[in-house]
């Protein structure tokens, strides 16, 4: 898993792996995090250990799945950020979450930029696309600072969404 190891000045970005499984359904089950991935709803050790070994099938296969954020010499997980599949679309979308002290600092801009580039450059998509919750503004500012224009607001999980995507530069 070192090959999917990525780092910033400020940020480390590991993937999950098994053992993580009690971390994840943690941080998923934080207020913050599961008012919009989760749609307020916890996630049970089954699930998370689902997650996780699904997480893992991505990495060997795939080359991609969600990867812990953490600050760099601090060691401890501050959100995750990675390709997942979501609402039956042909290939993964971006997602991020943070525990809310960490918000408003450029973090979760600053973990998907790396996902981001690694999708359209190293994965070779020809796109990307992010999905968030329309309440959900600080996620749409986000995808903007990303360089992500919006496509489409669709109703998902009886919920509006709003689509965002980038495409790989060609010229």
């Amino acid at each position: 898993m070192e090959d999917f190891q990525f780092n910033t000045a400020r940020l480390r970005l590991l993937p999950f792996i098994l053992e993580d499984s009690k971390a994840f359904q943690l941080l998923n089950n934080d207020a913050f995090i599961r008012k919009f991935l989760w749609d307020d709803e916890r996630i049970d050790a089954i699930m998370a250990d689902e997650i996780m070994e699904q997480n893992l099938r991505h990495f060997e296969e795939d080359q991609y799945g969600l990867w812990k954020i953490q600050l760099r010499g601090k060691g401890r997980t501050i959100g995750y950020v990675g390709l997942w599949h979501f609402f039956d679309e042909p290939q993964p979308q971006l997602i991020y979450a943070l525990l809310e002290p960490h918000t408003k600092k450029g973090y979760a801009t600053e973990a998907s930029w790396l996902i981001v580039n690694y999708a359209l450059e190293q994965l070779g998509f020809a796109y990307l696309t992010a999905a968030t919750d329309e309440p959900h503004l600080a996620s749409q500012r986000v995808a903007q600072r990303l360089g992500m224009s919006f496509v489409e607001k669709r109703i998902e999980d009886n919920r509006p969404t709003l689509f965002y995507k980038i495409e790989k530069c060609t010229a």
